[in-house]
């Protein structure tokens, strides 16, 4: 293909300052517009096919009514401050933030200028001087309110001028949320009641109900404009970011505050009870806490008694110089079901004990030889409850224990002697051959046999780990009653740890004894905790919620996701508790004391960690440490 030289040809510099004509630059200018227009019209078309932020959440109606919005499903209302007391404490807010419901809060701070608050400082006291001066000339008494109006104010105006303090119009709103107009009146009334315990004054927003919802909206725009004049430490007093502080004069160190880094020192008997619950997945670090408990409890000079599931307390008991004591069919220690508290105050009848060993008894009876109905819950008939409950009466009574007897010089009876009762009453067939499993055959080494234990040491450890699954709850029934009724006879400074208490679950009377003996424990100065990695297990059961009702400290540790909700539901956590609970590491968690809680991170010294690791590799590691020890010892002696 040939090309000819002028198409090739560039414009010369002549032909590039020819300038355009009128017409042609009117119809360049009308291209330009046009397509403008046109891309305008797209990106129009465009924006409206995109779902924006805005959209995702926006509500699908609003409906503004005089006293509350609905928002979609939601009632909504907000209250405002109207007035302050004269003395506000540091962190008053705190109830209201940390109340559970959804609210919003916006706090609008306006400064200000000094001068013009001296201006109007020095009117008012002005007046105030005046008003008095003439009380005094009508010769009025003396009014103490305006006196301590005129050194408020004179305090201030120092304060101002010196630039130690700064003013400021303060306006605080709260916005809330419900289901229904009834549940939003009753929330509005809590919230105004927490608010007036503090003497502070709210109103609810009338015919403003928009403008209040706005306000509290991440936006930055008061457009209610209700402010009340405050100087600095006041409105200092009002910040809402707190954490709970869980330090105290007197206890022992439970860990770390996680928000702040400051110390959880805490006394559980300064408690209206010394009761405590923890929760944990297996791993997640519960009997390392509680271990690190009992340790830095006996230097405190309190008493710990522990039933050990898996023999992880056998270190820590050998160290401190505790007692261990091995409960199984094989093991030299026994204790008897039918031991009664051996000194009775002046107040306690011994046909009152009596009496409620009986009832505990048949408790343990029946796990040990109930039937089980359709559900699995092991139960007497009418007829063998009864049989049974003039059985154990007879029993006692063999042995002379009786309304009136001296209990220190009485012998308890054993099963044996229940089955002798029973041998000789009609209709008793049955009870006896499933009675004779723990007297004569396979379980005979067990229960029937006279307490040979003692508890005369600061800590004491009952090891059930060597007992068949099936004897472990009547194992663990029956050493929570031994000890018990040795809290009854002497009242000490106690705590009593109950690992895995999900096996104390599994049966009515096992969890109905606990239960009850975590509901009275606190007139003996004991305080029970309970342990358990099956939350469920546990929560579901009635008796497992009223044991974490009537515990004032509860420890959560990291949770299953199948068992978080209900672990938020039953401790009413925030969805940021919720997921901290989730993804916390070992030896974290949240710690409760009462009404106040706050994440943890539980920390031990170097020789705290040696005595009180469960970690199978850390233990190999001390005990090959311990094993060259010993063989470095020896070589050294034979040298």
């Amino acid at each position: 293909m040939a090309f000819r030289p002028s198409a090739l040809k560039k414009p010369t510099i002549e032909e590039k300052k020819q300038p355009l004509s009128p017409e042609e630059k009117e119809k360049i200018e009308a291209k330009k517009i046009s397509e403008t227009k046109e891309l305008i019209e797209e990106e129009k078309a465009y924006l409206k096919g995109v779902v924006s932020i805005r959209d995702l959440i926006a509500p699908a109606a609003l409906k503004v009514n005089p006293k509350y919005i609905q928002l979609g499903g939601k009632y909504v209302r907000t209250i405002f401050v109207v007035s302050y007391p004269r003395y506000i404490s540091v962190g008053w807010f705190a109830p209201v933030i940390n109340y559970n419901a959804p609210l919003d809060v916006a706090m609008f701070i306006y400064p200000v200028k000094a001068a013009v608050v001296l201006k109007q400082l020095q009117k008012r006291v002005g007046n105030i001087e005046a008003e008095l001066e003439a009380a005094r000339e009508k010769g009025m008494p003396r009014d103490p309110l305006k006196e301590t109006a005129l050194r408020d104010i004179e305090k201030l105006r120092d304060d101002l001028t010196t630039g130690v303090e700064h003013f400021f119009q303060f306006a605080l709103y709260v916005t809330l949320y419900a289901d229904s107009e009834k549940e939003l009146d009753l929330l509005s009334a809590k919230i105004e009641s927490i608010f007036g315990s503090k003497l502070i004054y709210t109103r609810r927003v009338y015919y403003q109900a928009e403008q209040g919802f706005n306000s509290t909206l991440p936006m930055g725009r008061d457009e209610l404009m209700i402010t009340f004049n405050m100087n600095s430490s006041p409105l200092a007093s009002s910040f809402p970011f707190t954490s709970a502080d869980l330090t105290s004069d007197n206890g022992i160190l439970y860990g770390i505050n996680r928000h702040n880094n400051s110390l959880i020192l805490f006394d559980r008997f300064s408690m209206q009870n010394a009761n405590m619950v923890v929760f944990a997945t297996s791993g997640a670090g519960k009997s390392y806490a509680i271990k690190l408990e009992i340790l830095r409890s006996l230097m405190m000079g309190t008493d710990v008694i522990v039933i050990d599931p898996e023999r992880e307390y056998k270190y820590l008991s050998d160290a401190v110089g505790g007692t261990y004591i091995n409960v199984s069919l094989e093991a030299e220690s026994k204790i008897n079901p039918f031991d009664l508290p051996r000194r009775v105050g002046e107040d306690v009848k011994v046909a009152d004990l009596i009496r409620t060993a009986v009832i505990t008894l048949k408790g343990l009876l029946k796990i040990m030889i109930g039937q089980a109905d359709e559900k699995g819950i092991k139960r007497f008939t009418p007829e063998e409850d009864s049989l049974l409950d003039r059985a154990l009466l007879e029993t006692y009574a063999k042995k002379d224990i009786v309304p009136g007897c001296d209990l220190t010089k009485v012998e308890m009876p054993t099963l044996s002697d229940l089955q002798q009762i029973l041998e000789g009453m009609t209709g008793a067939e049955s009870l006896v051959e499933r009675l004779k499993k723990y007297t004569e055959g396979t379980f005979a080494g067990f229960l029937n046999y006279p307490t040979n234990v003692k508890m005369d040491n600061q800590l004491v450890v009952f090891s059930v780990r060597d007992l068949e699954d099936e004897l472990k709850p009547i194992a663990i029934y029956t050493i929570v009653n031994y000890i018990w009724n040795v809290v009854r006879s002497e009242m000490k400074k106690r705590i009593l740890v109950i690992d895995e208490a999900w096996w104390l679950m599994q049966q009515e009377d096992s969890a109905k004894f606990i239960y009850a003996l975590v509901k009275r424990c606190r007139k003996y100065y004991l305080g029970v905790t309970t342990i358990t990695q099956d939350v469920n297990d546990f929560l579901i059961s009635p008796y497992g919620r009223a044991i974490v009702t009537n515990s004032a400290l509860q420890l959560l540790m990291k949770q299953s996701p199948a068992a978080i909700d209900l672990v938020q539901k039953t401790f009413m956590l925030t969805e940021g508790e919720k997921y901290l609970l989730l993804e916390c590491g070992v030896g974290e968690g949240i710690f409760f004391a009462g009404a106040k809680h706050a994440a943890i991170k539980v920390v031990a010294s170097y020789s705290e960690d040696q005595l009180i690791t469960s970690d199978p590799r850390q233990l190999l590691e001390i005990a090959e440490e311990k094993k060259r020890f010993a063989e470095e010892m020896g070589s050294n002696n034979q040298l």
